[in-house]
């Protein structure tokens, strides 16, 4: 295991081992910041389910009420009168074949999104080895594949944060940078719990959120109480 600094051992040291509320565990993360970057907050969620099963696979979106702090970089794959469409709406990148074949060939990957026409999977489809470990292969469900690219694309510059549970049942997403303020962290956070909460898949039994954590991208993890699922349902 990596030895930590000097400067996280002395931010670790001040996490007690007991669960926090959401505002708390916000104010301290903020506090014991030490980075002369805006670090991003993180949340880790683990949840009740066996992916192995794909009844029990949990997916999909939100548009953060705030945002990530991050202007996304969005690549669309369109055809015709589409292709247009996508560079109005503010698309970095535009193509088809050609951009598929710089992907495969040059492993370019200088783009955060990905969102494609339904007539253009025949082309995206070939992508699903690099696109796929990567969380970003479109998909119907996430409303990346969809004949609306101008929606998509501006609901992912707006903020649209994408989850999916991995192998061991675990959801990571991000939930903005620590310079915004505790409210906004706090109502981006209630936002993706709201979620993940509704997209219960209907053959998960037992207590689905297991446990909740949150981070900020140098700092400890936090332990979430569960006050945090009762406000996001409130």
């Amino acid at each position: 295991m990596a030895k930590r600094g000097k400067n996280y051992r002395k931010v670790r040291a001040t996490v007690e081992d007991r669960p926090y509320a959401l505002g708390e565990a916000i104010s301290l993360l903020k506090s014991a910041s030490w980075t002369k970057f805006d670090q991003t907050m993180e949340i880790a969620m683990r949840l009740g389910v066996d992916p192995k099963h794909a009844d029990q696979m949990v997916r999909g979106s939100v548009v953060l009420p705030h945002g990530t702090g991050k202007s996304a970089r969005v690549l669309v794959f369109a055809s015709g009168e589409k292709i247009r469409e996508a560079e109005e709406a503010g698309a970095d990148h535009v193509g088809g074949e050609d951009l598929a074949k710089k992907i495969q060939t040059e492993g370019w990957l200088d783009f955060d999104a990905v969102v494609a026409t339904p007539d253009m999977m025949r082309v995206v489809g070939r992508l699903g080895r690099v696109l796929g470990p990567r969380g970003l292969m479109p998909n119907p469900k996430s409303g990346t594949v969809t004949p609306d690219v101008t929606r998509a694309i501006q609901e992912i510059k707006a903020g649209k944060v994408e989850f999916r549970v991995d192998k061991a049942g675990v959801i990571h997403a991000p939930l903005g940078k620590l310079s915004f303020s505790d409210e906004q962290l706090v109502e981006n956070t209630l936002s993706l719990l709201r979620t993940v909460v509704r997209a219960k898949p209907s053959a998960a039994k037992g207590k689905y959120v297991q446990a909740m954590h949150i981070s900020s991208t140098m700092g400890p993890g936090l332990t979430l109480d569960e006050s945090a699922l009762a406000q996001a349902d409130a």
